[in-house]
Protein backbone atom coordinates (compact mmCIF):
# COMPACT_ATOMS: atom_id res chain seq x y z
CA UNK A 1 0.00 0.00 0.00
CA UNK A 2 2.39 2.47 -1.09
CA UNK A 3 1.77 6.49 -2.43
CA UNK A 4 -1.00 6.53 -5.20
CA UNK A 5 0.27 8.80 -8.32
CA UNK A 6 -3.05 8.69 -10.19
CA UNK A 7 -6.78 9.85 -9.15
CA UNK A 8 -9.90 9.17 -11.20
CA UNK A 9 -12.81 10.26 -12.45
CA UNK A 10 -15.48 8.08 -13.23
CA UNK A 11 -19.00 8.39 -14.61
CA UNK A 12 -21.62 6.81 -12.75
CA UNK A 13 -24.24 6.95 -15.61
CA UNK A 14 -27.50 5.54 -14.88
CA UNK A 15 -28.65 3.03 -11.95
CA UNK A 16 -29.10 0.51 -14.27
CA UNK A 17 -25.21 0.28 -14.30
CA UNK A 18 -25.81 -2.16 -12.01
CA UNK A 19 -27.51 -4.57 -13.85
CA UNK A 20 -27.25 -4.38 -17.40
CA UNK A 21 -24.79 -6.37 -18.95
CA UNK A 22 -24.88 -4.77 -22.46
CA UNK A 23 -23.47 -1.35 -20.86
CA UNK A 24 -19.61 -1.09 -22.22
CA UNK A 25 -19.23 1.02 -18.79
CA UNK A 26 -20.18 -2.09 -16.48
CA UNK A 27 -17.25 -3.93 -18.57
CA UNK A 28 -15.27 -1.19 -18.17
CA UNK A 29 -14.94 -0.79 -14.50
CA UNK A 30 -15.60 -4.82 -13.91
CA UNK A 31 -11.71 -4.92 -15.37
CA UNK A 32 -10.38 -1.72 -13.61
CA UNK A 33 -7.80 -2.99 -11.40
CA UNK A 34 -6.86 -5.26 -14.71
CA UNK A 35 -6.46 -2.83 -17.32
CA UNK A 36 -6.47 0.34 -15.48
CA UNK A 37 -5.22 0.48 -11.80
CA UNK A 38 -3.89 -2.87 -10.04
CA UNK A 39 -2.38 -1.26 -6.77
CA UNK A 40 -4.28 -2.02 -3.64
CA UNK A 41 -4.91 1.08 -1.90
CA UNK A 42 -5.02 1.63 1.80
CA UNK A 43 -8.75 3.20 1.31
CA UNK A 44 -10.64 4.76 -1.42
CA UNK A 45 -12.21 8.65 -0.96
CA UNK A 46 -15.41 9.37 -3.26
CA UNK A 47 -16.54 12.42 -4.14
CA UNK A 48 -20.23 11.89 -5.10
CA UNK A 49 -22.41 14.12 -6.97
CA UNK A 50 -25.77 12.13 -4.91
CA UNK A 51 -24.59 14.13 -2.17
CA UNK A 52 -24.70 17.68 -2.06
CA UNK A 53 -24.26 19.86 0.94
CA UNK A 54 -24.54 23.61 1.89
CA UNK A 55 -20.97 22.80 3.73
CA UNK A 56 -18.18 19.83 2.90
CA UNK A 57 -18.93 16.90 4.53
CA UNK A 58 -17.57 13.57 5.40
CA UNK A 59 -19.21 10.30 6.46
CA UNK A 60 -17.68 8.70 9.49
CA UNK A 61 -18.87 5.24 9.55
CA UNK A 62 -17.79 2.80 12.49
CA UNK A 63 -18.24 -0.77 10.87
CA UNK A 64 -19.80 -1.56 7.61
CA UNK A 65 -21.96 0.46 5.29
CA UNK A 66 -25.61 0.79 4.53
CA UNK A 67 -26.53 0.78 0.56
CA UNK A 68 -28.32 4.23 0.10
CA UNK A 69 -30.79 3.11 -2.98
CA UNK A 70 -30.95 7.12 -3.58
CA UNK A 71 -33.40 5.84 -7.06
CA UNK A 72 -36.99 5.73 -8.01
CA UNK A 73 -38.80 3.28 -10.34
CA UNK A 74 -35.98 0.74 -11.74
CA UNK A 75 -36.40 -2.94 -11.42
CA UNK A 76 -36.94 -4.62 -8.18
CA UNK A 77 -33.18 -6.54 -8.09
CA UNK A 78 -31.43 -2.94 -8.49
CA UNK A 79 -33.21 -1.95 -4.62
CA UNK A 80 -31.90 -6.05 -3.43
CA UNK A 81 -27.87 -5.41 -4.04
CA UNK A 82 -26.14 -4.21 -1.19
CA UNK A 83 -22.08 -2.80 -0.79
CA UNK A 84 -20.95 -3.50 2.95
CA UNK A 85 -17.96 -1.69 2.41
CA UNK A 86 -16.09 -0.89 5.50
CA UNK A 87 -16.30 2.65 6.80
CA UNK A 88 -12.81 4.64 7.10
CA UNK A 89 -13.49 6.96 10.20
CA UNK A 90 -9.92 7.13 10.23
CA UNK A 91 -9.64 8.60 6.44
CA UNK A 92 -12.93 10.79 7.16
CA UNK A 93 -10.69 12.53 10.11
CA UNK A 94 -7.78 12.91 7.62
CA UNK A 95 -9.71 14.70 5.05
CA UNK A 96 -11.82 16.93 7.49
CA UNK A 97 -8.03 18.18 9.04
CA UNK A 98 -6.64 18.78 5.47
CA UNK A 99 -9.95 20.65 4.29
CA UNK A 100 -9.85 22.74 7.50
CA UNK A 101 -6.56 23.32 7.59
CA UNK A 102 -6.65 24.85 3.84
CA UNK A 103 -9.30 27.09 4.64
CA UNK A 104 -12.18 25.42 4.54
CA UNK A 105 -13.99 26.65 7.63
CA UNK A 106 -16.67 24.41 8.41
CA UNK A 107 -16.60 20.53 7.48
CA UNK A 108 -19.42 18.40 9.09
CA UNK A 109 -19.13 14.82 10.22
CA UNK A 110 -21.97 12.61 8.91
CA UNK A 111 -22.28 9.73 11.54
CA UNK A 112 -24.93 7.53 10.06
CA UNK A 113 -25.06 7.98 6.11
CA UNK A 114 -23.94 5.29 3.97
CA UNK A 115 -22.98 4.90 0.34
CA UNK A 116 -25.18 6.78 -2.25
CA UNK A 117 -25.83 5.16 -5.78
CA UNK A 118 -22.97 7.53 -7.14
CA UNK A 119 -20.29 5.68 -4.85
CA UNK A 120 -21.54 2.13 -4.13
CA UNK A 121 -22.62 1.56 -7.96
CA UNK A 122 -19.35 2.21 -9.43
CA UNK A 123 -17.05 0.45 -6.38
CA UNK A 124 -19.06 -2.77 -6.78
CA UNK A 125 -18.09 -3.46 -10.18
CA UNK A 126 -14.44 -1.80 -9.56
CA UNK A 127 -14.39 -3.78 -6.05
CA UNK A 128 -16.79 -6.26 -5.78
CA UNK A 129 -15.21 -7.81 -2.75
CA UNK A 130 -16.02 -4.71 -0.66
CA UNK A 131 -13.45 -5.25 1.67
CA UNK A 132 -11.15 -2.01 1.04
CA UNK A 133 -12.55 1.27 3.91
CA UNK A 134 -14.70 4.07 2.11
CA UNK A 135 -15.55 7.39 3.02
CA UNK A 136 -17.80 9.68 1.10
CA UNK A 137 -17.26 13.68 0.79
CA UNK A 138 -20.19 15.89 -0.51
CA UNK A 139 -20.04 18.16 -3.18
CA UNK A 140 -21.48 21.41 -2.64
CA UNK A 141 -23.41 22.74 -5.93
CA UNK A 142 -23.94 26.78 -4.76
CA UNK A 143 -19.99 26.85 -5.13
CA UNK A 144 -18.31 26.68 -8.41
CA UNK A 145 -15.47 24.66 -10.14
CA UNK A 146 -12.62 26.46 -8.55
CA UNK A 147 -13.77 25.88 -5.41
CA UNK A 148 -14.06 22.21 -6.20
CA UNK A 149 -10.11 22.23 -7.61
CA UNK A 150 -9.23 24.12 -4.57
CA UNK A 151 -10.71 21.08 -2.25
CA UNK A 152 -9.06 18.79 -4.53
CA UNK A 153 -5.66 20.54 -4.06
CA UNK A 154 -6.07 20.43 -0.28
CA UNK A 155 -6.23 16.59 -0.42
CA UNK A 156 -3.77 15.60 -2.27
CA UNK A 157 -1.35 14.02 -0.12
CA UNK A 158 -4.00 11.72 1.44
CA UNK A 159 -2.25 10.12 -2.12
CA UNK A 160 1.16 9.65 -0.35
CA UNK A 161 -0.70 7.77 2.22
CA UNK A 162 -1.90 5.35 -0.23
CA UNK A 163 -5.39 6.47 -0.40
CA UNK A 164 -7.04 6.40 -3.63
CA UNK A 165 -9.45 9.57 -4.94
CA UNK A 166 -12.42 9.17 -7.19
CA UNK A 167 -14.66 11.57 -8.32
CA UNK A 168 -17.88 10.11 -9.55
CA UNK A 169 -20.52 11.95 -11.63
CA UNK A 170 -20.70 12.64 -15.10
CA UNK A 171 -18.43 13.77 -17.88
CA UNK A 172 -17.90 16.22 -20.46
CA UNK A 173 -14.88 16.13 -22.84
CA UNK A 174 -13.17 19.42 -22.35
CA UNK A 175 -10.10 19.23 -19.63
CA UNK A 176 -8.18 22.12 -20.41
CA UNK A 177 -8.00 23.28 -17.11
CA UNK A 178 -8.68 27.32 -17.41
CA UNK A 179 -11.72 26.08 -19.47
CA UNK A 180 -12.56 23.65 -17.19
CA UNK A 181 -12.85 26.18 -14.09
CA UNK A 182 -15.08 28.14 -16.08
CA UNK A 183 -16.60 25.71 -17.90
CA UNK A 184 -19.99 27.92 -17.67
CA UNK A 185 -18.77 30.91 -19.71
CA UNK A 186 -16.17 28.93 -21.88
CA UNK A 187 -18.54 26.13 -23.35
CA UNK A 188 -21.79 27.22 -25.14
CA UNK A 189 -23.37 24.07 -24.57
CA UNK A 190 -22.48 24.10 -20.88
CA UNK A 191 -26.11 24.48 -19.60
CA UNK A 192 -28.00 21.81 -21.93
CA UNK A 193 -24.89 18.89 -20.59
CA UNK A 194 -25.17 19.81 -17.16
CA UNK A 195 -28.06 21.97 -16.24
CA UNK A 196 -27.11 21.32 -12.00
CA UNK A 197 -23.54 21.47 -11.35
CA UNK A 198 -23.03 19.05 -9.14
CA UNK A 199 -22.28 15.90 -11.42
CA UNK A 200 -19.27 17.96 -12.95
CA UNK A 201 -18.24 18.82 -9.46
CA UNK A 202 -16.42 15.72 -8.93
CA UNK A 203 -14.29 16.03 -11.61
CA UNK A 204 -12.90 19.02 -10.29
CA UNK A 205 -11.90 17.12 -7.00
CA UNK A 206 -10.30 14.85 -8.73
CA UNK A 207 -8.23 16.71 -11.16
CA UNK A 208 -7.33 19.10 -8.36
CA UNK A 209 -6.16 16.18 -5.84
CA UNK A 210 -4.31 15.06 -8.80
CA UNK A 211 -1.88 18.30 -8.81
CA UNK A 212 -1.24 21.14 -11.36
CA UNK A 213 0.43 19.79 -13.67
CA UNK A 214 -1.28 15.97 -13.60
CA UNK A 215 -1.83 14.84 -16.88
CA UNK A 216 -5.27 13.18 -18.14
CA UNK A 217 -6.10 10.69 -19.88
CA UNK A 218 -9.54 9.55 -21.12
CA UNK A 219 -9.97 5.65 -20.14
CA UNK A 220 -13.68 4.81 -21.19
CA UNK A 221 -15.87 6.51 -23.25
CA UNK A 222 -19.67 5.14 -24.23
CA UNK A 223 -22.89 6.18 -24.12
CA UNK A 224 -26.24 5.00 -23.50
CA UNK A 225 -29.75 6.46 -24.03
CA UNK A 226 -28.51 8.71 -26.48
CA UNK A 227 -26.58 11.22 -24.39
CA UNK A 228 -25.86 9.86 -20.83
CA UNK A 229 -21.95 9.85 -21.28
CA UNK A 230 -19.88 7.03 -19.55
CA UNK A 231 -16.55 8.96 -20.81
CA UNK A 232 -14.10 8.21 -17.67
CA UNK A 233 -10.41 9.79 -16.88
CA UNK A 234 -7.36 9.10 -14.87
CA UNK A 235 -4.88 11.76 -13.87
CA UNK A 236 -1.59 11.44 -13.31
CA UNK A 237 0.06 13.25 -10.78
CA UNK A 238 3.30 14.91 -10.94
CA UNK A 239 4.04 16.65 -7.82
Amino acid sequence: MGAIKQTFFISHGSPTLSIDESLAARRFLQGFRETVFSQRPKGILVISAHWDTSEPSVNVIHGCHNTIHDFYGFPRPMYELKYPAPGAPELAKKVKELLKGSGFNYVYEDKKRGLDHGAWVPLMLMYPEADIPVCQLSVQSSQNGTYHYQMGRALASLKNEGYLIVGSGSATHNLRYDDIMHYEEKAPHAKTAHPWPEHFYPLHVAMGAAGEKSKAELIHHSWSLNSLSYASYKFDATD
